[in-house]
């Protein structure tokens, strides 16, 4: 299905402006001019770190990337932990990496130039530049251009990846939309008719709650025995009480948690309250900016959550404001009359994979155009060789609204005049040929907000969804972490 419920890394990474883009690049610009050398004890003789399946990571990387590690850390002011706890922590966020990118690979994923091209361009229009400016200001601060296209590319991949494997299985009813804005609706009615004097509120303050955290994860394996789990407990024990007995947080979220965020001190994001799972709204309730959950029990572990922030957002800042998040806040809730052109299109998909190339997948796309050319069905075709949900609809995808579909599909499809066909177009999904059935103008005040109500309990979730694809990935390979043997007999 090509909608698509959440904007891509490097597009709410271009919502900070060029100071959070060059935040996150600025590290790999960062190598110290002596480099720490790997504790005495982990100077293997091959120089091996870690196998992943089949393929290897080297100790040199694991230093090259823990040093660049430091000097972000540095940079925010987190507490560095030892040098050989950050390798371990290091080696731990390749290996989830490298997992994914053969994920990736095995799929057939891949970030054409074209895509590439549109995602730094949309990063530069989202900063008010054009895409020299945005050059000269990230090899102002020292980063090789070519370094940040290429770790501009590998954040689009891992988002298509996402979007592909998890995002795709998370399916939001009618019914739930409805009992959802039904909660809201009580929630706003249980406000006082009369409320009691008060300073006025600023102008800015009007809109929807948000919340920032931050978390310390203790993970625990599938299948662990009761007696692991106890251990596992005991030591989430351990780190609350060293943050409630003043130990920074953000340090000891470096050092010591199995988040995929640690070595950014543990930060998930702000976002709308609605957006966060339940478990942890309920679990902050009652806590203020600064302060500490108790610890919080989930399918994937332990977890200890500290508050950023609470309330209004800042007046021109995004809810999602970090420059890695993946995450979008929902839009501003609407007011009055929408009015918005809508497309009722239907499409024929073809995936890539190992087996089915992007040549291949091109070719059979042009031979399937040119049989409806000659006036085949495309209800029927696409019944026969789509391989999206929709093929059993011949393709139909109902009416779109702009925004519903990814970027590269939306862009064809508003190119087309009605009962037109498109010629082989690629997303992230595949190669797609695209028809144009019909258009309207419509009053989407009402959609709007169930598509608001989605998008919330989407972002509830999804990052549940996330982790625990990534446990279930991890515990489908072959890991050998020489580094941290310990973590090895936890894989399983």
């Amino acid at each position: 299905m090509m909608r698509s419920l959440h904007a891509k890394r490097w597009l709410v990474l271009a919502l900070m402006g060029v100071a959070g883009i060059l935040s996150v690049g600025a590290a790999l610009a960062a190598t110290p001019a002596t480099p720490a050398p790997a504790p005495a004890s982990q100077q293997f003789v091959d120089g091996i770190a870690a196998v992943v399946n089949k393929q290897v990571i080297t100790l040199q990387q694991v230093n090259t990337q823990a040093q660049e590690a430091q000097e972000q850390l540095r940079r925010q002011n987190i507490p560095l932990p030892d040098y050989s706890v950050l390798q371990k922590q290091v080696l731990q966020r390749m290996i989830t990496e490298e997992l994914q990118r053969q994920e990736a690979e095995r799929l057939g994923i891949r970030v054409s130039d074209a895509q590439l091209q549109q995602a730094v361009l949309t990063i530069a229009q989202r900063n008010r530049l054009n895409v020299d400016q945005l050059r000269q200001e990230i090899e102002k601060s020292g980063v090789n251009w070519d370094t940040y296209l290429s770790n501009v590319r590998q954040e689009v991949r891992m988002d298509m990846l996402r979007q592909r494997t998890v995002d795709s299985t998370i399916n939001i009813s009618d019914a739930e939309i409805d009992s959802f804005l039904k909660s809201q609706g009580r929630q706003m009615n249980a406000a006082p008719a009369v409320a009691p004097p008060a300073a006025p509120v600023p102008a800015q303050q009007s809109g929807p709650q948000v919340l920032g955290l931050a978390q310390i994860l203790v993970t625990v394996p599938e299948g662990s025995t009761a007696a692991t789990v106890q251990e596992l407990r005991q030591k989430a024990e351990g780190l609350l009480a060293r943050v409630r007995g003043g130990a920074d947080f953000a340090g000891v979220a470096a050092s010591s948690s199995d988040g995929p965020r640690a070595l950014e001190g543990g930060e998930l994001g702000v976002r709308p309250v609605e957006g966060w799972p339940d478990l942890f709204v309920n679990a902050t309730r009652d806590l203020q900016a600064g302060e500490i959950s108790d610890i919080v029990q989930s399918g994937n572990g332990f977890h200890i959550l500290k508050v950023l922030t609470r309330g209004q957002p800042a007046q021109g800042q995004p809810a999602a404001n970090r420059p890695l998040d993946i995450r979008q806040q929902a839009p501003a809730q609407a007011q009055g009359p929408m009015m918005v052109t809508q497309t009722h299109a239907r499409h024929i998909l073809v995936k890539t994979t190992q087996v089915m190339s992007d040549d291949k997948a091109r070719t059979r796309l042009e031979q399937l155009r040119q049989r409806l050319v000659n006036g085949e069905s495309f209800e029927d075709l696409a019944k026969r060789y789509s391989e999206d949900v929709s093929a059993p609809q011949g393709g139909d995808l109902g009416w779109l609204t702009p925004g519903e579909t990814v970027p590269a599909f939306e862009q064809a499809m508003n190119a087309l005049q009605p009962s037109q066909i498109s010629e082989p177009i690629k997303s992230q999904f595949g190669w797609h040929l695209i028809q144009v059935l019909e258009r309207r103008t419509k009053n989407m005040e009402e959609e709007f907000k169930r598509m608001q109500a989605r998008q919330m309990l989407f972002e509830r979730r999804v990052e549940p969804a996330y982790e625990d694809w990534l446990s279930q990935l991890r515990g489908g390979a072959y890991i050998d972490n020489r580094l941290d043997p310990q973590s090895n007999r936890n894989q399983r």
